[in-house]
């Protein structure tokens, strides 16, 4: 039989499953190991699996879900919302995003686009890295939970210089006695006790006559509820606050007594 009517020889991978295996586990050992003696590179490259995921990285976003229309209007014209969104849109500049505008954390586990994150990354200085990692962590955070009232009380923040109670605010207000004591905070106990037996729509109105110096009310500059101050408190002992809650179960590690 000539030469060229002999069947091609058929040739497998090059290398077969166990080996591939072999080869990547003892390459994955190697790299971490050495991996260790370079703290600055693991940084950027947990920020980088945070921001894009990977098969064994899952981060998920807060998705702020409002309850309904009016709390979705408030939280969309918050100070705190629009001064956060102009520091992530400097930090997607920095990974050469300055095209979007959307999130940051939480990719879908890509690997290209995890080693391209990385590979800005390793280009950045250590307090931009910081920067990105700030943005990332709180995309994350989860709202309504324990960490919010450990760390806004760790941090002192001071809720007068981001939000004032607005229209959503106020819609929402319910409880005629609730109205009463915020009256109380604002006003004083003499004019709580005035109009204690008025409607909640009534005494709603007065304390916004309080914030605005309007009819007769001398104009209180500040005021912050109970329920918006770090750390929070409740207005009763009727309990289902649920963030006076968290804080109590985690005041003993933040707070020396």
């Amino acid at each position: 039989m000539s030469r060229t009517n002999r069947s091609p020889i058929r040739r497998g991978l090059e290398l077969t499953g166990p080996m591939q295996n072999y080869v990547d586990l003892h390459r994955h050992a190697a790299v971490r190991c050495r991996f260790l003696d370079h703290p600055a590179i693991a940084l950027r490259l947990m920020v980088a699996h945070a921001i894009a995921g990977s098969s064994l990285w899952q981060v998920r976003r807060e998705p702020q879900r409002a309850a309904n229309e009016t709390v979705a209007a408030s939280l969309a014209a918050s100070k705190a919302e629009a001064a956060f969104a102009e520091k992530r849109r400097e930090v997607l500049a920095l990974l050469g995003q300055s095209d979007e505008d959307g999130p940051l954390a939480g990719g879908n586990g890509d690997a290209f686009a995890l080693a391209n994150v990385f590979a800005r990354l390793l280009a950045l200085s250590d307090d931009d890295v910081l920067r990105v990692l700030a943005i990332v962590m709180a995309e994350t955070l989860e709202a309504g939970s324990a960490v919010i009232e450990a760390l806004g009380n760790h941090l002192s923040v001071d809720m007068a210089a981001f939000w004032q109670p607005d229209d959503g605010f106020f819609e929402l207000l319910r409880g005629r006695d609730i109205a009463n004591l915020m009256l109380a905070d604002i006003g004083g106990k003499p004019v709580a006790d005035g109009n204690v037996s008025e409607k909640v729509k009534t005494q709603k109105k007065i304390i916004r006559d309080f914030l605005a110096g309007e009819n007769g009310r001398e104009k209180v500059e500040t005021w912050l509820p109970r329920w918006m101050k770090f750390p929070a408190e409740s207005y009763t002992n009727r309990g289902g606050f649920r963030t006076a809650d968290h804080w109590a179960k985690v005041r003993h590690l933040f707070v020396s007594e």
